[in-house]
């Protein structure tokens, strides 16, 4: 991979940092928001109201720059709400033209909150924008710069014409409200949200440059690690359409670019866990697929993958950072009982012998670290 799509990497790593900085647990939605936006495929997050969904879109929106649209639907909302009004002036002159300035259609990132609340009609329109990025509506026919949308909903649809529309959301992430183990980090960083204004980390460009970069992507060492991993999926009830299978290989290629290579391997099949459309199925993937995602790891999309695949190399490169951090703290004593965390999850997750390269120099590091404090 050319240095060019290696430093626009590394800025979007420097977006998701900015955009989660005090959000706590949120870290893995907004790396899955930067991958979508890469293979540009759209985002379903459902979870109950008050879990950060709306405030990680908008934070990585605006660490990354670009055109934003934001609305929340209701059972009575107009699409002329989403999509612009139309032009009375050319409608007096027997046009039917839509203003889409400021509007949906000219965004390039998107969230959308209750989506499934939205009406037939803009749901219809809302198809052909998801899908084509083209708005028709009327005389009106414009190509839409959309890179990712994100719907956001309470739950799944039970109606069968909204489960077809929410399966036009390639990955699809459940939230729930922060542990009891870590309400202190949530207030704590709750008000640290409240102090710190977001800025942009990335721009839209970097974006554009790694998304072409996808398409080059060889996948034939993956292709049929990828055919077994649905084969394991099917003998345990785990169906998904051929239209998302097919489409999981884009994640895949945007995985691989993201971690700087121009070939995915086994270690990018994670993200086939959020092509899966349901809580149950994902968790029951975890299961079935544990052999074949124990090599997944990334050194961008950290907290992700290790929600993803919960396996100890999938948290290799998340201890190789907090490792690095507490090495260059300047004050050894404060960091001591940080720096004994850390070594007991290291040994936790590995036995010395297996211990990863990257991992052993640092743990050696941090034991002299921890021994100077003392």
């Amino acid at each position: 991979m050319t240095q060019p799509l290696n430093d626009a990497a590394a800025g979007l790593r420097e977006a998701i940092s900015e955009a989660t900085d005090g959000l706590i647990d949120r870290e893995h939605l907004a790396e899955l928001l930067i991958l979508a936006a890469v293979a540009q495929e759209h985002v379903l997050v459902v979870g109950p109201p008050g879990t950060a969904k709306s405030a990680v879109v908008r934070r990585v929106a605006t660490s990354l720059g670009g055109r934003y649209f934001e609305y929340l639907l209701g059972r009575f909302t107009e699409p002329s709400e989403l999509f612009g009004p139309v032009n009375l002036n050319k409608l007096r002159e027997g046009t039917v033209e839509t203003d889409v300035t400021g509007m949906l259609p000219e965004a390039e990132i998107a969230f959308l909150d209750e989506v499934f609340l939205g009406s037939t009609a803009i749901l219809n329109t809302l198809l052909g924008l998801l899908n084509e990025r083209q708005f028709r509506r009327g005389h009106t026919h414009i190509r839409c710069p959309l890179r990712v949308c994100v719907g956001a909903a309470n739950g799944l649809p039970e109606d069968e014409g909204l489960a077809a529309f929410a399966d036009r959301f390639l990955l699809h992430v459940f939230v729930e409200p922060v542990a009891d183990s870590r309400l202190e980090d949530l207030l704590a960083g709750g008000w640290k949200v409240a102090q710190h204004r977001v800025a942009p980390r990335a721009n839209l460009a970097s974006l554009d440059a790694l998304n072409h970069a996808v398409a080059a992507v060889n996948m034939d060492l993956v292709r049929a690690d990828l055919a077994h991993a649905i084969r394991l999926l099917r003998q345990a009830n785990i169906a998904l359409s051929d239209r998302r299978i097919v489409k999981s290989q884009q994640l895949i290629a945007a995985a691989a670019v993201l971690a700087g290579r121009s070939s995915a391997t086994r270690a990018d099949l994670w993200p086939l866990l959020y092509v899966i459309p349901t809580s149950a199925g994902q968790q029951g993937a975890r299961e079935a697929l544990r052999e074949l995602l124990a090599d997944a790891r990334h050194p961008l999309l950290r907290a992700v993958v290790e929600e993803a695949v919960q396996q100890p190399l999938a948290r290799v490169a998340r201890l190789a950072a907090s490792a690095d951090l507490l090495l260059g703290s300047p004050d050894a004593a404060a960091a001591a009982p940080l720096v004994e965390a850390l070594l007991r999850e290291m040994d936790a997750n590995f036995d010395l012998p297996d211990l990863p390269a990257e991992l052993a120099e640092r743990r050696a590091q941090l034991i002299a670290l921890a021994k100077s404090a003392g």
